[in-house]
């Protein structure tokens, strides 16, 4: 009786033993298993994080690549710069012309009294206060005319009509072949009891442009009533303006 108990109890433990084994031979191949799954998560893991930042970081390149050096951009660039290049030559172009134009007229010759046709005419009244100068280029040629005439009205004691200043135009005064330039001249302010002096003739000198002289003859065959404390000369202009050439 005691033999058989023996023997089952030796059976158990084996048994017992042969389950043990074979629980930790299966807990040994889970485990392995269980700690094959984390590794082969963290590499996947690793290998897709280092792989997408590469990927981000290509697409970022490329855009920077896009933003800086694209199509768009280089061509806004090249447009300013051709816009750029454009305007600057329209400078030097004007810049040429102006110098052209300029050199045209410093080279003009002076209009001279043997290539002008001067003449005077009484302008409205009365009283007849003002007179107008005119001088047509006969010369067949452009000349120009400087400055004012000096006017003699009487002799030469008296001096000449002195000019006004508003009256002197701002660019030069050109005369083509057959053209006029143009003074306004007074004579008196037309006073019932000024004190005038009549003229029949009176001399105009093209001093400002080298001399020369033409005697111009009254308008009309009573002669002009001048007052010497009155008279005044505008400057040559091709025509007589409003408010410059009043006086």
């Amino acid at each position: 009786m005691r033999t058989y108990r023996n023997r089952t109890a030796v059976l158990v433990s084996a048994a017992t033993a042969a389950l043990a084994l074979s629980l930790t031979a299966c807990g040994g191949d889970d485990g392995g298993t269980k700690s094959a799954g984390p590794a082969d998560r963290t590499a996947s893991a690793a290998s897709s994080t280092s792989t997408t930042p590469v990927a981000q970081s290509g697409d970022k390149e490329q855009g920077g690549e896009t933003q800086s050096g694209g199509e768009g951009t280089a061509e806004q660039s090249g447009g300013k710069s051709q816009g750029a290049s454009q305007q600057g030559g329209g400078q030097g172009e004007s810049a040429q012309s102006g110098s052209g134009t300029k050199a045209t007229k410093a080279g003009t010759p002076l209009c001279t009294a043997k290539g002008l046709k001067i003449t005077s005419e009484r302008q409205d009244g009365p009283p007849y206060t003002h007179l107008t100068l005119s001088a047509k280029n006969t010369s067949g040629a452009s000349c120009e005319m400087k400055e004012y005439p000096h006017i003699h009205f009487l002799d030469n004691a008296r001096g000449i009509v002195p000019p006004v200043a508003k009256s002197k135009p701002a660019s030069p005064v050109i005369l083509e072949p057959g053209q006029s330039a143009y003074v306004a001249v007074r004579m008196s302010e037309g006073g019932r009891k000024e004190n005038t002096e009549t003229v029949k003739e009176f001399t105009v000198t093209l001093k400002a442009n080298g001399g020369g002289m033409a005697v111009v003859k009254s308008p009309v065959a009573e002669g002009l009533s001048v007052n010497s404390q009155k008279w005044a000369t505008g400057y040559w202009t091709t025509e007589l303006r409003n408010g410059a050439d009043e006086f």
